[in-house]
């Protein structure tokens, strides 16, 4: 299970060859060293819904095309695609690409909207909330990590051996690619408000239009494919994944706060 990469839309634009590293050399470098194991790995690995980019049909689905990302992040992750499915072709690799749909929860990434709206509504600071040109809200997949945990592992329980050995194929191979998200877009209003709910704080707002640093207006997935093939079937709404992420987080960081006070 391939997890590591260079994440996150917005940092793109300050540090592009991190991604490129990350997400295009790293990725190399871990097909190259599986297609020359005997025997060979079935690898499973984190795409991105960023792959859609600017796709206007909606629910996004694995048949759709990709090829407007609209940021670097969302370009190496299409890019990485097409190298997974090289190495399948050439090498016999059995690979499966997931393609995450905004996921939170505990342990989540501080760069994301729902943990620093979090940090910024405790403190008292004012929060940016986008909409779109046409001043609709911004909305987004978002997925609890368990639900994700679980895609993941019926991935890998069904992901199919290798054919290669040693860097030579001896016939065709596994080449997979899933959506994993909750098909229930929420827009961003109603995460500040649920989130304002759970803290018990009004958050202090500035609503600001889409800046153009690689953020899509919407993400919304189908998941037909991956729950008639590995079983996948998200179970968490967003109100209750918040209200766990929430609960981690007051113990976390008061935990912290403590420790270093000592």
């Amino acid at each position: 299970m391939h997890l590591a990469a260079q994440a996150g839309v917005r940092y793109a634009m300050q540090n592009p060859g991190s991604y490129v590293n990350s997400n295009i050399a790293g990725f190399v470098n871990l097909l190259e060293v599986s297609k020359a194991a005997n025997p060979q790995p079935a690898v499973v690995w984190a795409s991105s819904s960023s792959v859609y980019g600017l796709n206007k049909k909606v629910p996004f689905s694995e048949i759709d095309r990709t090829d407007h990302p609209a940021s670097l992040y969302a370009a190496t992750k299409k890019a990485g695609e097409g190298i997974a499915h090289t190495y399948n072709h050439i090498y016999g690799l059995s690979l499966t690409g997931l393609r995450f749909f905004t996921v939170y929860g505990p342990w989540g990434r501080p760069d994301m909207a729902y943990f620093f709206f979090t940090k910024d509504i405790l403190k008292g600071k004012t929060i940016t909330v986008f909409e779109s040109p046409d001043k609709g809200s911004v909305a987004r997949d978002f997925t609890y990590i368990d639900d994700i945990v679980k895609g993941c592992l019926g991935a890998l329980d069904t992901a199919e051996k290798s054919t290669g050995s040693g860097g030579k194929k001896k016939g065709p191979a596994m080449f997979r690619i899933y959506n994993l998200g909750n098909t229930s877009p929420v827009p961003v209003t109603k995460l500040v408000k649920i989130l304002e709910k759970l803290l018990k704080m009004k958050a202090k707002k500035k609503v600001m239009p889409l800046p153009r640093n690689g953020d899509v207006e919407f993400t919304h997935a189908n998941i037909t494919l991956a729950q008639s093939e590995i079983g996948y079937k998200p179970a968490v709404d967003l109100e209750t994944g918040l209200k766990k992420f929430v609960k981690w987080y007051m113990g976390f960081y008061s935990a912290s706060k403590k420790k270093s006070s000592w």
